[in-house]
């Protein structure tokens, strides 16, 4: 499970057949978001799109913990998901052990992708500051405002990065 994770995740970062793969992509979206942003005068979209992603990683960090206490839950109530499962008649047989380790596998998902979408809220926080912090189009210091710019652009080129291992961590929690 864990190789076919990690496998995966590199064929995701590196693209089919040595192509581009998506997020590099966007990545690159991201950067001329930010090249944009920056010769705006009024950042309001930019801002509401700042909002946009930082509500989207607030959102699944608390569906995260949920999802950890469904996991404890599942764990704690293990006779009871027993004999649930030996009144079925589906011929099947639970094992005490397989199903504790399957929760706490479920848990350790679950703990993972919280932390991933927590730390990509707190970046998404920062290349918000980032952008806001951006000289505008009339700074006279064009490097300035061009290193705020790399700046903001790689800030939120990690935070995405982290958001998408947290959704990557539920998509494989489902196939665990």
């Amino acid at each position: 499970f864990l190789l076919a994770w990690s496998a995966y995740s590199r064929f995701v970062r590196h693209g089919f057949m040595g192509e581009q793969g998506l997020n590099e992509r966007m990545n690159e979206f991201r950067i001329r978001w930010m090249t944009e942003m920056s010769r705006r005068e009024q950042r309001m979209v930019d801002s509401s799109i700042m909002g946009s992603l930082q509500n989207g990683a607030a959102f699944f960090t608390s569906t995260s913990l949920i999802a950890v206490g469904g996991a404890i839950t599942m764990l704690r109530a293990t006779d009871d998901m027993l004999r649930i499962f030996a009144d079925l008649p589906l011929g099947l047989v639970a094992d005490r052990t397989l199903w504790e380790l399957k929760s706490i596998g479920l848990l350790l998902i679950f703990g993972y992708a919280f932390f991933k979408f927590a730390w990509a809220y707190r970046l998404f926080n920062f290349a918000a500051i980032l952008v806001g912090a951006t000289p505008a189009r009339s700074h006279e210091d064009e490097a300035a405002r061009e290193l705020m710019v790399r700046r903001a652009a790689r800030m939120n080129m990690v935070a995405g990065s982290h958001f998408t291992r947290g959704q990557r961590a539920f998509f494989f929690a489902l196939a665990y």
